[in-house]
């Protein structure tokens, strides 16, 4: 049997030599053109953590207000998040834009993150979970601290906002039932192909994001009976700004190579599938992860 080369993280941070013989070479296709919006989320309320910047979180936000919905933008880093608010709220409303800071590893934050949600719009019907710490480390040489943050930022975090998500879905449906309203919610939480599949140094983050899927699963089936779905996109290489910073160019041109398509995802093609699974298209969808690449195992 032909021994199998490794496939790279979503996040190419890995510091070791690009292979260009890793993948054959081919002309790259041209990104697509950028999709309308089509209302499918009019007059829904989203949280979007992690959403300040140009990365899937940013260009999630964007697509839930194409979509029509308001939505609410957290991210730990004050002064991109007010730029990110400031930009988005010049274009679509300020009515229809929030902000705030929200730590993902801090429960009191959040709380009070879904407390704004309720308070700015009346409740909530879509959560978009992008928060995440990739990292790269020998398991050898790794230590308690990097393991322990990167699974309380990746894994932690998206089960503290889940929870909150399904804890207000819960007792909104309770509340409503009496009048006999139905009101469903959506989550979505953000994985990676490295969940499912093995890569040199990225234990920490692989096992974090193969909790993410687990997690989601488990967490859809008991959201089922109040009338809520769960998924997850997987996607493999988004490039965006920041992405390109911290990578060479070598490493990313051989990942970019390793895609179907000869080419890195928009992180807006991933924003796509999000929004789509935050839609009624999607109604009778729960408990999956889609993968935005090829690079299911």
């Amino acid at each position: 049997m032909t021994p199998r080369t490794p496939d790279p993280p979503r996040t190419p941070d890995t510091p070791r030599t690009p292979n260009p013989a890793a993948a054959p070479p081919r002309t790259p296709a041209p990104p697509p053109p950028y999709v309308p919006g089509h209302g499918l989320l009019t007059g829904r309320t989203a949280v979007v953590t992690a959403a300040a910047g140009a990365g899937i979180g940013g260009a999630t936000a964007r697509r839930l207000l194409e979509e029509g919905a308001r939505v609410l933008v957290s991210d730990t880093h004050a002064r991109r998040l007010a730029q990110t608010q400031a930009a988005l709220a010049a274009e679509f409303g300020a009515g229809r834009v929030a902000a705030q800071l929200c730590d993902v590893t801090d429960e009191t934050q959040v709380q009070a993150l879904f407390d704004t949600a309720v308070r700015l719009h009346g409740g909530l019907d879509v959560l978009v979970h992008n928060a995440g710490l990739g990292g790269t480390a020998e398991l050898a040489d790794m230590s308690d601290d990097q393991w322990h943050r990167v699974l309380d930022v990746t894994l932690t975090g998206t089960m503290r906002c889940t929870r909150a998500a399904l804890r207000h879905f819960r007792d909104a449906k309770n509340a409503q039932g009496a009048q006999g309203v139905r009101r469903t919610g959506v989550i979505v939480n953000n994985a990676s192909v490295v969940g499912w599949r093995a890569q040199a140094g990225q234990a920490h983050y692989a096992a974090a994001k193969a909790g993410v899927m687990a997690l989601t699963r488990c967490a859809a089936v008991e959201a089922a009976a109040y009338g809520v779905r769960v998924n997850a996109v997987a996607p493999s290489l988004a490039l965006h700004p920041h992405l390109v910073k911290v990578t060479s160019a070598e490493l990313l041109q051989e990942l970019t190579a390793r895609e179907a398509f000869g080419r890195h995802a928009e992180p807006w093609e991933v924003a796509n599938v999000i929004v789509l699974l935050a839609s009624d298209y999607t109604s009778y969808m729960t408990g999956e992860t889609v993968s935005v690449s090829s690079r299911h195992p």
